[in-house]
Order: structure tokens, then sequence, then C-alpha cells
């Protein structure tokens, strides 16, 4: 008996393609533009000041319509964080595709890298935009509501690993997840000021994977470890595996941590 043809995933999907390349395109037309506005504020925030630079003046600089600038940005105050919406995209996408072994916070750690890499990428711009921040208030509010985006989204990456109201005795977990969450933005952010006070000289990248070890040391081994076990098996392994046939059966304790069960199927896999 014939068997029905098969459509191959690259066949099926070969209609979005066109339209995904569309997107692509369209995406990164619109960070061209924003990035050209950004240029075209800082430049004026630098010769005329804040204060003086009208929205009109930026949209004739960056040679478009004030209207064109109204459709990627608010305010003139937000045309000099031009990356931040797309690298937040970027960092959530980080966390969307975490390997499921890998610890809440050290997925954590990878996303905000995508921050980094944004500020790393044009380190004389990024330096002109600090020495702005600081001496226009306006400018530094928004940067400060930009960073709590990403605190936010971290935040609640970590909490979604953890019983937010599960708060017997003991479980700190949910405690532990909002504060190392803070603690990932704060020490990515003392390694950015530090790097841009120095004109944006040095192994930034070295910088943070530093600073992550510390809150790594300090909060990573900590969460998790209010969960209490069985009491009928105070002392049970973690996870067991054997194998039935060509199967490996694994069983874990649901209070089980999670890069505990796959070393142990690891090294089972390994063994056969």
């Amino acid at each position: 008996m014939s068997q029905p043809a098969k459509t191959s995933p690259r066949a099926s999907s070969a209609p979005d393609a066109p339209e995904s390349a569309a997107g692509t395109r369209a995406a990164a037309q619109r960070l061209k533009m924003r990035r050209e506005l950004a240029a075209a504020a800082m430049e004026l925030f630098a010769t005329k000041g804040y204060e003086a630079t009208t929205v009109d003046e930026i949209a004739a600089t960056a040679g478009v319509a004030r209207r064109t600038f109204f459709r990627h940005f608010r305010s003139k105050e937000e045309a000099i964080f031009p990356d931040h919406d797309d690298t937040l995209i970027r960092a959530e996408a980080v966390l969307d595709v975490a390997p499921a072994h890998e610890h809440p916070l050290d997925t954590v750690c990878r996303g905000i890298k995508e921050v980094m890499k944004m500020y790393a990428a044009s380190p004389a711009v990024s330096v002109e935009r600090y020495r702005l921040t600081r001496e226009v208030p306006a400018l530094r509010e928004r940067e400060i509501a930009s960073v709590a985006r990403y605190e936010r989204l971290f935040t609640r990456y970590l909490l979604a690993h953890f019983d937010e109201t599960d708060h017997h005795d003991g479980n700190d977990d949910p405690l532990l997840a909002e504060v190392a969450a803070s603690a990932v933005v704060t020490a990515h952010n003392h390694v950015l000021r530090r790097w841009l006070r120095a004109g944006g000289q040095g192994d930034v990248e070295a910088q943070l994977d530093h600073a992550f070890s510390i809150v790594r040391k300090t909060f990573g081994t900590g969460i998790g470890a209010g969960r209490t076990l069985s009491p009928a098996a105070p002392s049970a392994p973690a996870a067991a595996v054997r194998a039935e046939g060509e199967v490996l059966v694994a069983v874990a304790r649901t209070d089980a941590p999670l890069g505990e069960v796959m070393r142990t199927i690891e090294e089972a896999l390994r063994a056969r």
C-alpha cells in the first residue's frame, strides 16, 4: 500500500518565509530611523542644550517630518534611547528559550548581557549619552524608567520558577527571587557606569562576568534551599534512573534541583 507523501517542515513553512523576511527588513528600517533620530537629538542637546531643543528641530536635523518623529518616540527625552525596546525583546527571548537544566539565575545573567551589548556596540555614543543623562534630570528619569522595565522582566522570570504564594517557614525562594533579580540589575548597572566613566574602555564583558559570579555566589545557592523534603523520605536522592530495555526511566523528587536531576540522567546515559 502506498504511503502518503510527507511534507517537510521546510516546505510547509516556505510560504511564511517572504513575510518573515519582510518583517525583519521593516524592523531593521525602524531601528535605523530611531538611531538617526537619536543621533540628531544628541547632537542638538549637546550644542543647543536640552531645554532649547524642540522636536521639530530634531526631526529637521534627521531629515524627516515631525509626524515621523512621533511614530518612533513619544517625547524628546525618549529620543536618545533608541535601542531599549528592541533590547528588551532580545533579553526576553533569551529567557524564553533558556535550556531546561539551566539555573534561572544564570539565565537572567545571560539575558541582561543583551543590555550591555547594546551599550558596548557604540562606546562613543554610550559615553556621550551617559554625560547627557548626568546633566539633564529628565533624561536621567527616562533612563531609570528604562532600567526598571528590565528589572520587572527578570523578577517575573525568577518568580515564575517558584511558588510566590508559598510562604511557609523556611521557604525564602520568593524573597530571594526578587532580591536576586534586583542584584543582577544592580551589578550590571555598577559595571556599566564604571565602564562609561572610563570612557568606554576596558573589557566590560569580563568585568560583568566577575560581578555576576558574586551575585551567583551570594544568591544562587540559596534559591531552592528552603524547600522541605517529604518526612517519609528525608534522605532520598534527588533523582534515580533505571533501565527498561532501551529506555531510561528517571524518577525525581518534586523538590529536586533541576540541575541535579539532569546530571543524574546524563551520567546514566554515559554509563550505557
